[in-house]
C-alpha cells in the first residue's frame, strides 16, 4: 500500500510541475506588459480569445509549452508569442490563431513560425475556419536566418493562406495591432480583412523604413491606420472602435456560414470509464521502467465495458481494439508494458514490439480503415525487438507492414504518448512525423532515439575511446563525471517539456484531460470526409 501511495504521491507532484508550467505560460510576457496593453485600450491575445470563443465550451490549447526554455538570451519567448487552439465560435468549430503583444510585441521567432503552421495544418487537416487575431512587429531579426527561406519557415504561411482559399476553408483576419512587413500578407491573403481603429496598422514597411528607403516623412496612422485602409486604399473591409467590436463582428460572421459535410464518425451517448483517474495513478507507474498492465489503463480512458479486444491471444504486446470515448467509436493500437506469455510458452517483454505483434496491428489498422473508425495509437514502446532470431523470423519485413498500414492509413490518427517512445518505435505507433492530427504527451512521457541509460553508455564509450586515441589517460572518476555529465543532458532531452517546446507534440497534459482532447480531435476530424480510398500499397508478406 506503501507504494501505491508512493507513485500516486508521484503522478501529483508531476501534474503540479505541468500546472506551475502553464500557469506562468499563460502570463506571457509579464504583468507589466499586460498592463501596458491595457492602458491602450487593447485587450491581451488570451482575454480576445475568451471573448470571441462560446461561453461554456472548452478551448484546446495547441502548443502551450512551445520555445518552453528557448531562447534565453533573447528573453525567452513564452508560448512562442503566439496563442493558437481549436475552439468554437457562433456554434461553429474553428481554429484560432493569436499573436501575444506582450512577448517581443508579438515578433516572430523561429518557433513562432512552426507553430503558426501547425495551427494552418490543423485547420487544413480537418476543413475548420481559421481566425486570426493579428497583433505582431514582424519577424524578429536576430533570428531571421532561422525564418525567413526554408520551406517551412515564414513564406510557407502565406502558401497555406492561398491553399486554404482554394479549399473553401474560411479564413477570417482581424487586425488589432501592428502588422507589418512579409506579415501583412496574411490577413489580406484571408478572406476577410477586419481592423481596429487608432490601434490596429498594416504595411509592408513603417514609417522610419519609409523615411530611410525613400526620404518621405509620414507618420504610421497616415501610412497605413484604419481609416488609410478602409477610405483610400480599400485594403482592409471595415474598421471597428475597439477590440471587443471587432471579436463581436467575427462571432457576426460565424452566423452566416453555411454547413459543411461530414466525415460521418460513429458517436453514441458518453459514458464514464470504468476506472478514475485516481486509480490510474495507482496503477500506472512513474518509474518507467516498472511493468504494468495496459488494459488497466485504458479502462482509464474508454467508455465503461466498450472496450472489444482485437487477437486478445496472439501479438500481446501490443493491445488492439475497438472502444469508444466520450461516445466516439475508436480503434486503439497501444504497447502492453507487462511481460505475457506466448501459446509456445514463450516469453515476450513488455514494450517491445515483436513480429507478430506488429502483423497484428498491420490487419486491425487495415480494419479500421475499411471501417471507417478513427485510430488512437497510446505509446509506451522501447522499439522492436532486436537479435538474430528476431531477424531471422523477418521482423524488419513485418515492422515495414505496420508501418505501411499506419503511413497510408485515410482515418484520421491521433498519438497518446504516456510513458517511452523510443526509435523506431516512435515511428511504427504513430509519431510526429506520420501526421497524427493530434499528438500529446503526458508529464511521464519520455523521447529519443533509445532509453536514457543504453545512450549514456554508447556515448560514454564512444567519448572516452576518443579521449584515449588522442592520448589522454582517463580515470574512474574521470570517467564518472563524463558519465554524469552525458546521462544529465540526455535526461533533459527525453523529458516531454523537450518536446513540446519543439512542437515534436501539441502539448504535455493532466491525463484527466485525455478524453476531452481525443473526443475535440474526433470532432474536428468529423468536419473533414473521408476522399481517399486506403491503399498500403506495396507489402512483402
Amino acid at each position: 500500500m506503501e507504494k501505491t501511495n508512493n507513485n500516486q504521491k508521484r503522478h501529483l507532484s508531476l501534474v503540479k510541475e505541468l500546472q506551475e508550467k502553464i500557469k506562468q505560460v499563460k502570463l506571457g510576457g509579464g504583468e507589466k506588459r499586460i498592463a501596458k496593453e491595457h492602458a491602450k485600450g487593447k485587450l491581451t491575445a488570451r482575454e480576445r480569445i475568451e471573448y470571441l470563443l462560446d461561453d461554456g465550451v472548452h478551448f484546446l490549447e495547441i502548443g502551450a509549452l512551445a520555445a518552453d526554455g528557448m531562447y534565453e538570451e533573447e528573453g525567452g519567448c513564452p508560448s512562442a508569442g503566439v496563442i493558437t487552439g481549436i475552439g468554437q465560435v457562433s456554434g461553429r468549430m474553428c481554429v484560432v490563431v493569436a499573436n501575444d503583444a506582450t512577448v517581443k510585441a508579438g515578433a516572430w521567432f523561429p518557433m513562432t513560425a512552426k507553430k503558426n503552421l501547425r495551427a494552418q495544418e490543423i485547420a487544413m487537416e480537418n476543413r475548420l475556419p481559421i481566425i486570426y487575431l493579428v497583433d505582431s512587429a514582424g519577424v524578429f531579426l536576430p533570428k531571421q536566418n532561422e525564418i525567413f527561406p526554408d520551406k517551412e519557415h515564414f513564406g510557407r504561411q502565406f502558401r497555406n493562406n492561398a491553399k486554404m482559399s482554394s479549399m473553401g476553408i474560411v479564413q477570417i483576419a482581424a487586425i488589432m495591432g501592428s502588422c507589418v512587413a512579409g506579415g501583412a500578407y496574411l490577413p489580406i491573403m484571408s478572406d476577410e480583412a477586419l481592423i481596429v481603429d487608432k490601434t490596429g496598422s498594416i504595411f509592408l514597411a513603417g514609417s522610419y523604413l519609409v523615411k530611410a528607403a525613400i526620404g518621405e516623412t509620414v507618420d504610421n496612422e497616415t501610412l497605413g491606420g484604419a481609416t488609410t485602409h478602409c477610405e483610400i486604399s480599400g485594403v482592409t473591409d471595415n474598421k471597428y472602435e475597439n477590440d471587443k467590436d471587432c471579436l463581436d463582428a467575427i462571432k457576426g460572421i460565424f452566423k452566416t456560414l453555411g454547413s459543411s459535410d461530414k466525415a460521418s464518425f460513429d458517436k453514441i451517448e458518453s459514458k464514464a470509464p470504468s476506472k478514475t483517474i485516481d486509480e490510474l495513478f495507482q496503477l500506472f507507474p512513474a518509474d518507467r521502467v516498472k511493468p504494468y498492465d495496459m488494459h488497466e489503463v485504458l479502462n482509464c480512458l474508454v467508455d465503461a465495458g466498450s472496450f472489444d479486444e482485437y487477437k486478445s491471444g496472439f501479438g500481446q504486446t501490443l493491445v488492439c481494439g475497438t472502444a469508444r470515448i466520450d461516445g466516439w467509436a475508436v480503434g486503439i493500437i497501444a504497447n502492453q508494458r507487462k511481460m505475457v506469455k506466448t501459446k509456445k510458452g514463450e516469453m515476450q517483454m513488455g514494450g517491445v514490439i515483436y513480429s507478430d505483434s506488429a502483423d497484428k496491428a498491420a490487419r486491425f489498422i487495415m480494419n479500421c480503415n475499411q471501417r471507417k473508425i478513427p485510430l488512437l495509437f497510446v505509446q509506451d514502446v522501447s522499439g522492436f525487438m532486436v537479435g538474430s532470431r528476431a531477424e531471422h523470423g523477418g521482423i524488419i519485413k513485418d515492422g515495414a507492414k505496420m508501418v505501411n498500414a499506419m503511413a497510408n492509413s485515410v482515418v484520421p490518427k491521433f498519438t497518446l504518448i504516456i510513458g517511452n517512445s523510443y526509435g523506431a518505435g516512435n515511428y511504427a505507433m504513430c509519431g510526429k512525423a506520420y501526421d497524427p492530427r493530434l499528438i500529446f504527451s503526458w508529464p511521464t512521457a519520455q523521447m529519443a532515439v533509445m532509453s536514457g541509460a543504453s545512450a549514456a553508455k554508447t556515448l560514454l564509450q564512444i567519448k572516452v575511446a576518443s579521449l584515449k586515441k588522442a592520448g589522454k589517460e582517463i580515470t574512474e572518476e574521470d570517467e564518472a563525471k563524463l558519465l554524469k555529465d552525458i546521462t544529465d543532458k540526455y535526461n533533459e532531452e527525453l523529458s516531454p517539456y523537450y518536446a513540446a517546446a519543439r512542437l515534436w507534440v501539441d502539448g504535455v497534459v493532466h491525463p484527466e484531460d485525455t478524453r476531452s482532447i481525443i473526443s475535440k480531435g474526433i470532432e474536428a476530424a468529423n468536419h473533414a470526409p473521408i476522399t481517399e480510398r486506403f491503399n498500403v500499397g506495396v507489402i512483402q508478406t
